[in-house]
């Protein structure tokens, strides 16, 4: 069942989105050579239980053992923090992270890189970045999801790179997951129509090679198949009458542009 959100949730959502953002800015700064993501998901689980009313939304969620996920190079998803992963020049890191306060969930992500990077591996930062805004822009009342992720889609594969069908976009808001999917590819007007007070989480992953993934045995990493780069970058956003309202909103740039 599709719950749609009343504009006093959607609120409470964005105060729980703007921890988040606050999170992913941390990350954005800390992540650096040397550093260990068991320091980074330490910092973070603080950062969160320091405002009243909130606490991390990923740990403990399906047995998840963390707070944050941070996925290294061609990990995907659903990295396992550790103080024995430390961060390397030339790593990117994609850090994902969901609060709950007072009740009410909101969730996005970023891919850092670490240190100086590749052209290409920017390159594929950079279009994941901008899928992300292609699709935050295609969340209009009236349109359909099958057009959001048509806008994705299009403009990812336009970059000559590929997007994961396995692994999608999801409601969020009274619970971390909730309907409808949302996946990052699509057909035009096709799929659940668009209407104000849906709050959904949009989340382009974007491999650079082939879309194939597998999971390693901790049974959380998702890496993908062919051990080629992947990106992760993620918003809340609310649907409204004026259209899309991004909760979650990072001002800290992540690559080569703000999201």
């Amino acid at each position: 069942m599709i719950r749609l959100k009343s504009p006093a949730q959607i609120e409470t959502i964005e105060a729980a989105g703007t921890i988040v953002a606050e999170v992913l800015e941390m990350a954005a700064a800390q992540a650096v050579p040397g550093r260990s993501t068991g320091e980074l998901n330490e910092m973070a689980e603080a950062m969160i239980r320091d405002h009243p009313g909130a606490t991390p939304a990923f740990k403990g969620l399906y047995g998840f053992p963390a707070t944050l996920c941070t996925s290294i190079n061609d990990e995907v998803v659903h990295g396992i923090p550790s103080f024995r992963r430390r961060l390397e020049p030339g790593d990117i890191v994609s850090v994902d992270v969901g609060v709950r306060h007072d009740g009410l969930y909101a969730d996005a992500a970023i891919t850092i890189p670490v240190g100086e990077m590749a052209p290409e591996t920017a390159r594929l930062i950079d279009v994941t970045q901008a899928a992300l805004e292609v699709g935050v822009e295609a969340a209009q009342p009236g349109s359909q999801l099958g057009d959001l992720g048509w806008a994705i889609q299009t403009h990812v594969e336009a970059a000559g790179f590929s997007v994961i069908r396995e692994l999608v976009g999801h409601g969020v808001g009274e619970a971390p997951h909730e309907e409808p999917q949302v996946p990052n590819y699509g057909v035009r007007d096709r799929g659940f129509r668009i209407r104000p007070g849906l709050v959904i989480a949009i989340e382009p992953m974007v491999n650079e090679g082939r879309p194939g993934i597998r999971t390693l045995d901790d049974e959380w990493t998702v890496v993908t198949a062919d051990g080629r780069l992947s990106a992760h970058f993620e918003h809340t956003v609310a649907v409204t009458t004026d259209g899309p309202r991004v909760l979650t909103r990072v001002a800290t740039p992540a690559a080569a542009g703000e999201i």
